[in-house]
């Protein structure tokens, strides 16, 4: 694998494992108050975008990387969404 590559490579998976600590904190504390749904919305179209681009280049390292970070930015809006309803309750 060639030095781009592999840069590539890593770049995808330390930005597709950086919001488990903080899904694994929402899920421990049940707190999610000062998270913004918001930020992970933008962030959840980011990289659902991204995954799309992926596709239309035939990039399986975007398409994997960016695909499964649209799937965890995703549980944690639905996280942030869910709580936040219930605490109004």
């Amino acid at each position: 694998m060639a030095l781009v590559d592999t840069i590539g490579v890593l770049a995808g998976i330390f930005t597709t494992v950086a919001v488990l600590p903080q899904i694994i904190k929402a899920l421990k504390t049940k707190k999610v108050a000062d998270v913004s749904p918001f930020m992970f919305l933008i962030l959840c179209l980011g990289v659902g975008l991204w995954t799309v681009y992926g596709v239309l280049k035939k990039d399986w390292p975007i398409i994997i990387t960016n695909g499964i970070s649209f799937i965890f930015n995703g549980v944690m809006l639905y996280i942030c969404i869910t709580s936040q309803h219930n605490q109004e309750k």
